[in-house]
């Protein structure tokens, strides 16, 4: 059944999801400005000498940002045409958590329940998620990320049976040398944390062949590191090769699309045509 674009969401989108236009350019810049601002009031009401000298300076602040992300919210899902597919989203469930907390703390009254709104008040950091709406080559990093999703999984089944057969082993040579090898998992953590190059130095071994398998572990260590990287790096420069866009469909927000996309790659709706 043909549907006419609505005009005034048309504009609206155009502004908030766009951001290869002059008014999305600098609308996106404001909206960043106003996301680390939020983020830097919520680490500053952390310190303790600041939160008591300037507390309702930081009170303020804080529903301005509320009520600025929450009419932001209230445009994206007026301006996408399937308000229901962008608030389950991503970014969607990020919009709502950015704000939720403060609105909570309204609806939860008593000195008792105070550490829970403190704990509450940490989720507002979720507020540097809506950063990744500025980020054109976060799009890149995921699609090579799910590209390589099936090396990095057999990789990291490789170095967990590494580490347990390492691990295993320094338990058998060191076990009776009270050294720190109690059991094989604490052995485990030993070669993870050997094998990583961290080396907190809580368990280490004293017997000559303990110290010649700890060697060869750190030495592997250097080659593991170099492993994904070389995997996620290949998979980067296929992703290159594919052009995207900044266009952001308007049934679900969604942004990403290669420039000759006609239809959205994630709910499948048109992306191009004004009228259908």
């Amino acid at each position: 059944m043909p549907t006419t674009l609505n005009p005034r969401k048309e504009k609206i989108h155009e502004i908030i999801f766009e951001a290869d236009t002059p008014k999305g350019k600098a609308f996106d810049i404001f909206l960043m400005v106003m996301i680390v601002a939020s983020i830097l009031v919520v680490m500053l009401e952390s310190i303790k000498e600041l939160q008591e000298k300037y507390h309702a300076i930081f009170y303020f602040l804080e529903w301005i940002f509320t009520i600025f992300f929450t009419v932001e919210y209230a445009l994206r899902l007026y301006c996408v045409y399937s308000p229901v597919k962008y608030a389950k989203s991503f970014y969607g469930i990020i919009d709502v958590l950015a704000v939720l907390p403060t609105y909570l703390s309204l609806i939860i009254p008593g000195s008792q329940s105070l550490m829970v709104i403190r704990a509450l008040r940490l989720f507002r950091v979720f507020r540097i998620f809506k950063l990744a709406h500025f980020l054109k080559e976060g799009h890149v990093i995921i699609a090579a990320l799910r590209a390589s999703r099936a090396k990095i999984t057999v990789f990291l089944v490789f170095i967990l049976l590494i580490v347990m057969i390492m691990g295993s082993f320094m338990y058998l040579i060191e076990s009776e040398q009270n050294t720190g090898f109690t059991s094989i998992p604490r052995s485990i953590y030993w070669a993870i944390v050997t094998l990583t190059t961290v080396g907190y130095g809580d368990i280490a071994p004293q017997t000559n062949l303990g110290q010649f398998v700890a060697a060869a572990i750190m030495i592997m260590g250097y080659v593991v590191i170099a492993v994904p990287t070389g995997i996620v790096s290949s998979e980067l420069f296929n992703q290159k090769e594919l052009q995207h866009n900044t266009q952001a469909c308007r049934y679900c927000g969604e942004e990403g699309h290669d420039d000759d996309a006609e239809y959205c790659k994630y709910c499948g709706e048109i992306l191009n045509e004004m009228e259908w």
